[in-house]
């Protein structure tokens, strides 16, 4: 099947253009191309497979780990479009990595938000299931992130994020010409109210594709904008590439150790020696 055929059962996929060979089990989501460059300067080495568009993916292996990464471009349409296409070749694993805007006052730019739910204001998922099916990330994938973040010593946050469908009028941002979108004055406000951590635009899309296909799926921004201080910087822009990159690897050991145990789900009852990993 050629590579520009709009078959989507075919081998090699129409918008990202790989076949299963060129992916790994593992995928980390940037949403900006440029980013990939950033994520597989942690690898010990790398090949790119594929650039079509807004999708650039890479292959290659961390302390014997198989890892890809694929960027999606802005936004959820086309971050689905990447899970699509991905899952069709044979990954399992989807793990956004990104930056976002900080709501909660205790958070900083330069710190990571591990995302354990997110709050579906993006249209995408809409179009999958109805709107009060939650978007939830896996536990085991949560779970490898946190321990990558303390593992590396960075400032983390866990909890709820809010996928935005725009940066600007979307996010409670003035749009051209000191436009205001209806209620966008208080939305930030009731973000904060309801301990929403972080606002980005991709996140809950990914995070309820992999939940109704049952594969696993999860999220690691790092703060950019503070929104409660009304700052803005790429401060600890590598931070999240490091700790997705540290997680996978801990997600194989993890896929491991459930096998030995025979058991299917990761629990508190297993345990990893960080030192060995």
């Amino acid at each position: 099947m050629p590579a520009d055929s709009e078959d989507p059962n075919a081998d090699v996929q129409y918008h990202l253009e790989v076949a299963p060979e060129d992916v790994a089990d593992t995928v980390l989501l940037p949403g900006n191309p440029e980013r990939l460059e950033k994520i597989v300067a942690h690898w010990d080495d790398h090949e790119i497979r594929a650039h079509h568009r807004e999708y650039r993916t890479a292959t290659g292996s961390y302390e014997g780990t198989p890892i890809s990464v694929t960027s999606t471009g802005i936004g959820s349409p086309s971050a689905a479009i990447a899970v699509e296409e991905l899952a069709r070749v044979g990954t399992d694993t989807f793990i956004r990595v990104g930056s976002c805007g900080a709501l909660q006052p205790e958070m900083e730019v330069g710190d990571l938000v591990i995302t354990t739910g997110g709050v579906r204001q993006e249209g995408t998922s809409d179009e999958y299931v109805r709107e009060d099916y939650p978007a939830v990330a896996d536990h085991e994938v949560v779970s490898a992130l946190v321990a990558a973040a303390e593992r590396l010593g960075y400032d983390y946050h866990t909890g709820v994020t809010m996928s935005a469908d725009s940066f600007y009028a979307g996010q409670g941002r003035s749009g051209y010409d000191g436009f205001e979108a209806a209620s966008s004055e208080d939305l930030v406000d009731q973000l904060v109210e309801a301990n929403v951590k972080n606002i980005e635009m991709e996140a809950s899309a990914i995070l309820t594709l992999a939940n109704l296909y049952g594969l696993r799926g999860g999220a690691v921004c790092t703060v950019y904008a503070d929104r409660d201080g009304g700052e803005f910087r790429t401060k600890g822009e590598s931070r999240a590439a490091e700790t997705a990159t540290l997680a996978t690897h801990l997600l194989a050991k993890m896929d491991e150790a459930k096998r030995e145990a025979g058991v299917d789900r990761w629990h508190a009852g297993l345990s990893l020696d960080l030192e060995d990993v």
